[in-house]
């Protein structure tokens, strides 16, 4: 069985506030546990690629060559 309630924002603050300490700490860490698991994935994927290897020059010229022969054999067939 599932109950929705619908509370205000200033109602949950209310509740919030009210809590003891232990259950306060624990409702932070889950906050703080959600939201690094949000933002992480973001943050994990941009610092993958900024961190990640990098092409060398002559890796980059083999690539644009292979693409040059690729569009010609695309263009001749």
């Amino acid at each position: 069985m599932q109950v929705q309630v619908d509370i205000e924002f200033d109602q949950l603050v209310k509740i919030v506030k009210g809590l003891p300490s232990a259950k306060l700490r624990q409702l932070k860490a889950e906050i703080e546990k959600t939201t690094v698991d949000e933002e992480g994935t973001t943050a994990d994927l941009e610092n993958l690629l900024l961190k990640g290897p990098t092409a060398t020059e002559k890796q980059l010229r083999t690539i644009e060559k292979n693409r040059k022969t690729i569009n010609e054999w695309r263009i001749k067939h």
